[in-house]
């Protein structure tokens, strides 16, 4: 199994919880932010860290949600939900119930589709959020 590409049949992933996809997703929201700052031309550590604090944070989360939303299909629209949904232990205190709720969501997608192997949908939903900042 390659831990870089993993590509888990649907019985693997359909036993892994929803916060377990979440926990996924936000490694893989947080890598495709710091890609894409190294790719803006972002070089300094410390500017590094600052902007993808700013971008990976339940508020900035949301709204990338509600700028993709349109565009999930119905299984993805589900994948969201649940993740929305899930019972959460704890929220930030510099965020909402709601933001961080729908954070998960966010994050339990983007898990999912990469542990199906889907990465061109991962990125195409990506750079449609990103392409509204």
């Amino acid at each position: 199994m390659s831990y870089l590409s993993p590509e888990l049949n649907e019985s693997d992933i359909n036993r892994i919880s929803t916060l377990g996809l979440a926990y996924m997703g936000d490694c893989v929201f947080e890598m495709l932010i710091r890609t894409y700052l190294i790719s803006e031309g972002h070089t300094a550590a410390l500017d590094l860290h600052h902007s993808a604090v700013g971008l990976v944070n339940a508020p900035a989360q949301h709204a990338f949600y509600e700028r993709i939303s349109c565009l999930l299909d119905a299984e993805e629209a589900e994948i969201y939900r649940r993740g929305r949904n899930a019972k959460v232990n704890s929220v930030p205190h510099n965020a909402s119930v709601a933001d961080y709720h729908s954070a998960t969501g966010l994050e339990a997608l983007f898990g999912w589709l990469f542990l199906n192997g889907r990465r061109d949908r991962v990125e195409e939903l990506f750079q449609a959020g990103m392409r509204e900042l």
